[in-house]
């Protein structure tokens, strides 16, 4: 599945937010537990505390009164003859220790023991209270009970001590509505604000890029982009207008040495036909003839062939269904015509017309009934020209689109030709953003395809995803 650039940058601004807001949660979860438990255990140090000085202030007979009373379903009081906390520290910061000191005006000449400790049987209810109370506590706490126990043991003067224990819960986990409403409201912002005032400055003039690159691609040149947008997009266009300079003069360069050499091959062709009608031997002149127009037909091809055709010919819209039509009325010899769907392409209309008669020639002149049809497939226009011919060998493959290349091995103009007839019609259907190929079909014969983008639509991604096409590599037939 192709993704656009905008798509990606945005599933990627939209998952790099929420995973900050996952690690956000959980970082905010943690420190709300750790605030819970230090608010539970500072209250519970306050309470032991207190009890203990009404315990020492308070007559002996009085003292279980006092216990019972500060007793609660969630703080279990008791006075006995040895400590419930055996070891001597057992407080991970030594706050709670501290707290109880501190409301005891006591130093450190009374033995106060501290342990904190997670529960590790599981769900565990709080003890001492009644059913309809745990059952209350259970609901509020979503069935997450005690998790952390707190016990404190305070010497209490007579050699008594005072054992505190109680139980507290880790906060359950809470996303409530206004956390999603944030995450929603945050991620439209971030994206509007990539796509308005990043993606679209940045993709803008990636897209006129692509666009002027296909068009070249396709024979239809322009002049310089401005270069605008990110530096680096400014440094890519200025690369495409040097690359695309270059070119235009290397073409203007081979093609004002063509028209050079054209010149310097017709003068002596001249006069040697000149020459020619001096010869008095009738079947020496007709040979001499002969091999003149032999060489004018070679040179006229290699010219038109190392020229582009089409090269000062503008793009125009056509329909396919009107063209081939207009092409199969004009097309002298057997030729039979399958009416295919509406399409439109963007051509040079005498460049392609010349590839296509190539193509039809050649069927003419290898195969029989020779059918010229059209298909649309995907984003493209498939031209097809099949024949009932004996095909062409399979290991000759490579050779069909070469120059001079000439799968018919006759020195015979009539059979052979001269090898370049698919060579042209490579390089104006290339030309054109599009492919060529040959193959031998199933039920015999020869098909020659050629595959054009539909008007408004491109390819570059469809070749991309699919590979580059060589049409080396199908079987040919040379002409």
């Amino acid at each position: 599945m192709r993704m656009g650039f905008r798509t990606q940058i945005a599933i990627l601004v939209v998952s790099v937010l929420f995973v900050a807001q996952v690690v956000g949660f959980w970082l905010f979860v943690d420190e709300r537990s750790l605030a819970v438990q230090a608010a539970i255990g500072s209250e519970a140090a306050g309470r032991a505390a207190n009890v203990a000085r009404l315990i020492e202030a308070a007559p002996p007979d009085l003292r279980d009164e006092i216990v019972a009373a500060a007793t609660s379903p969630l703080v279990r009081f008791e006075l006995g003859d040895a400590p419930s906390v055996t070891h001597t520290h057992h407080d991970e910061n030594g706050a709670v220790e501290a707290r109880i000191r501190a409301l005891l005006n006591d130093g450190y000449s009374r033995d106060i023991r501290v342990e904190v400790h997670e529960i590790e049987q599981g769900l565990l209810p709080l003890p001492n209270l009644s059913p309809e109370m745990a059952e209350m506590h259970a609901e509020m706490m979503r069935g997450s009970l005690a998790a952390i126990e707190m016990e404190v043991s305070i010497a209490i003067a007579g050699g008594r001590w005072l054992n505190v224990a109680t139980r507290f819960e880790r906060p359950p986990i809470q996303w409530s509505w206004a956390s999603t409403l944030s995450f929603v409201l945050t991620s439209v912002v971030l994206l509007l604000a990539v796509f308005w005032f990043g993606l679209t400055r940045l993709t803008r003039p990636l897209n006129e890029l692509a666009a002027s690159a296909e068009k070249f691609g396709r024979g239809g040149g322009q002049g310089p982009i401005a270069p605008v947008g990110p530096t680096e997009v400014r440094d890519l266009t200025i690369a495409f207008n040097d690359m695309q300079a270059r070119l235009a003069r290397f073409v203007t360069d081979r093609t004002q040495m063509l028209a050079a050499l054209a010149h310097d091959l017709r003068t002596p062709l001249t006069a040697l036909r000149v020459r020619a009608e001096m010869v008095d031997d009738p079947e020496t002149k007709d040979g001499i003839a002969t091999s003149l127009e032999e060489m004018q037909e070679m040179v006229e091809a290699t010219l038109a062939y190392a020229r582009g055709v089409g090269q000062g010919e503008e793009l125009q819209r056509v329909d396919v269904a009107e063209y081939l039509s207009e092409l199969y009325k004009n097309t002298q010899g057997d030729l039979d015509l399958q009416v295919g769907p509406e399409a439109v392409v963007q051509i040079k209309p005498m460049a392609m017309r010349r590839a296509l008669r190539n193509l039809i020639d050649n069927a003419q002149r290898y195969g029989r009934y020779p059918v010229l049809s059209w298909d649309v497939s995907g984003a493209s226009v498939e031209i097809r020209v099949d024949d009932c011919g004996p095909g062409i060998p399979e290991n000759r493959i490579r050779e069909a689109f070469q120059p001079y290349q000439r799968i018919e091995q006759s020195r015979s103009l009539d059979t052979g030709g001269h090898g370049l007839g698919l060579s042209i019609a490579r390089s104006i259907v290339l030309e054109h953003g599009g492919t060529i190929d040959l193959s031998n079909r199933d039920e015999g014969g020869l098909r020659a395809r050629v595959m054009l983008p539909l008007t408004g639509t491109s390819d570059v991604g469809e070749r991309l995803d699919r590979g580059s096409h060589d049409p080396l590599q199908v079987p040919g037939h040379g002409t």
